[in-house]
Order: C-alpha cells, then sequence, then structure tokens
C-alpha cells in the first residue's frame, strides 16, 4: 500500500513514526512550511520533516494545495491512500479524490464531539470524562466524514492538555496502523455522524484564557489545565499578568472571588465564586515558571491581596 502522509506537529510524528516501524511504503510526505523560532528566529523544520529526513523520506512543503502544480505531482504517486494528522492546510476535494482509497484523518476526538482546531484542550474545559481519536474518512467539510475507526481515552482529574494531547498522540498511531490493513481488505465499516450531536472546538486564543474568579473552582481547575500549554491561565495582581501553570482544587474554604485566603508554604489559596484554588506553579513575565515557594521568594503576595477577574 502507498501512503502519502501529511501532518506537521507532534502529534503527528508520532503516527508517522509508528508506520514508518511497521515498515510502511510512505511515498511522500507533506508537511508546513517551516517557521521562524526561538530567540534567533531561525527557520525551524516541523517535527514530521526532521523525522521524515531521518528516514530519507521525500519531503514536500507546499504553502497551499490548491494550485495545480502540487496537485498533479501528489497524484503521480498513484497512492492508494493519505493519511492525515494535524497538517494544518485545507484538503481540496482535488486533493481528497487523488488516492484509491481516499484521504484518512486521524482527530483527536470521538466525533462528532469536538470537530474542529482544539478538540483536547475542549474537551478538558467541559469537563468530559473521557475523550479519544477518530480515525475519520475526510470530506470536503470540517471533521463531517464518515468514521471508521475509535479508540477511547479516559480524562483523569489532573491531566492538562499537554498530557492529554500526549496520550492521544499514542492513541493515534495506534489507531491509524490498525485501521489501514482493514481499510486495505474492505474490512472497515463506514459510519456517518451525527450533526445533531456535533460540537464545534473553536481555535483557543490567549484572552480566553484570563481566569474569571467569579466562576466556581471546578471551572478555573479545568482552565488552569485545559490552557497548558497554550495560550497559559493567567490573572492578573499588584499590576503585574501572572500565568498559572498547576493548581488543585480545595474543598471545604471560601472567600471574596480573586482574594488569596492564605500564603501557604507550596501554594497560594484563592478564593473562587464557589471553592478555592491552590495555585501551585506560577510565572511572572519573562521569568520561568516556578513552583509556589520560590515564586513567593521573588514576587510578594500577601493574605488578602486579590486577584483581579477579567
Amino acid at each position: 500500500m502507498k501512503i502519502i502522509f501529511a501532518g506537521t506537529p507532534h502529534f503527528a510524528e508520532k503516527a508517522l513514526q509508528a508506520l514508518l516501524d511497521q515498515q510502511a511504503n510512505v511515498v511522500a510526505v507533506l508537511t508546513q512550511p517551516d517557521r521562524p523560532a526561538g530567540r534567533g528566529m531561525q527557520l525551524k523544520p516541523s517535527p514530521v520533516k526532521q523525522l521524515a529526513l531521518q528516514y530519507g523520506l521525500t519531503v514536500l512543503q507546499p504553502q497551499s494545495l490548491k494550485d495545480a502544480d502540487i496537485q498533479q505531482q501528489l497524484a503521480a504517486y498513484r497512492a492508494d491512500v493519505m493519511v492525515v494528522a494535524a497538517y494544518g492546510l485545507i484538503l481540496p476535494q482535488a486533493v481528497l479524490q487523488t488516492p484509491r482509497l481516499g484521504c484518512l484523518n486521524i482527530h483527536a476526538s470521538l466525533l462528532p464531539r469536538w470537530r474542529g482546531a482544539a478538540p483536547v484542550q475542549r474537551a478538558i474545559l467541559a469537563g468530559d470524562a473521557e475523550t479519544g481519536v477518530t480515525i475519520m474518512q475526510m470530506d470536503a467539510g470540517l471533521d463531517t466524514g464518515a468514521m471508521l475507526l475509535k479508540k477511547t481515552c479516559a480524562i483523569e482529574d489532573k491531566d492538562s492538555a499537554a498530557t492529554l494531547h500526549d496520550k492521544l498522540a499514542v492513541l493515534g498511531a495506534e489507531a491509524v496502523t490498525a485501521a489501514l490493513p482493514l481499510l486495505e481488505q474492505g474490512r472497515l465499516r463506514a459510519m456517518s455522524q451525527d450533526n445533531a450531536l456535533a460540537t464545534y472546538a473553536a481555535k483557543l486564543n490567549k484572552d480566553e484564557a484570563r481566569l474569571d474568579w467569579t466562576q466556581d473552582a471546578v471551572h478555573l481547575d479545568r482552565a488552569v489545565r485545559g490552557y497548558n500549554p497554550f495560550p497559559g491561565a493567567s490573572a492578573q495582581i499588584n499590576d503585574t499578568l501572572i500565568r498559572i501553570w498547576q493548581a488543585s482544587l480545595r474543598e471545604g474554604v471560601s472567600g471574596e472571588p480573586g482574594a488569596v485566603l492564605a500564603v501557604e508554604k507550596n501554594a497560594l489559596l484563592v478564593a473562587c465564586g464557589n471553592g478555592a484554588l491552590s495555585l501551585e506553579i506560577l510565572q511572572r513575565p519573562n521569568a520561568k515558571a516556578l513552583p509556589a515557594a520560590q515564586f513567593l521568594q521573588g514576587f510578594q503576595i500577601r493574605a488578602g491581596d486579590r486577584f483581579e477577574s477579567r
């Protein structure tokens, strides 16, 4: 089976590595153009490109797939299937129809729940008990294609978007390597999505990650976890915007929303609209993220100080 692989970040890298470990016939790899990164803003290849070059694979990095030249180039490979994982470019109908068996997407949710750009984060923010990956036959819609295979994953109480992402990346790699031989054998049953059950995982933005302390502690705990690592939950205190990277719920405590109830050895205890949140890892602008004890050595916060609500 000849495979074109399309993906860009670490999530996709896991899937490509799994295919290569099974000695799959990957005839070409599509990935996003190199982007500036780091302090020097030098061009950096994507994780998928780095892996592909290690294996001597052909790498294509078009700015768009709408041009006839790249479409003809892809068609020339006469691929049986294209595997797509967090690629980042829209696949026009001409590209979707190019492989003999179509294009399969590894989507990081249990479709039709959380179609869209940020399914991992939205699942945590919504308080979902589980999520997973769906292998989907791509069509012209946004994550609307027929479902071919699913694998589920529990969302643990301490899962952040970072830890859940890593679990789903492994699960996605397992799912696609299981799906491809079944696809080739005609043993996958396509199931249409129920559009009435669909939810949309909108792209994240920095403004929404500002904490509103009038909300209950359960909601804010999800926010801290769901916005880690991007864009990072934040709140302002003493005219400084602080990022909060780790927190935990504290039962049986209450106070005015945003008020610092106690400065403890390893945490700041802050009142919410209902309950309280124990802030454990914090970060000042242009500084490193630190455990609360170390953070407070360089930034003074006292009981009675107050975080602003957005």
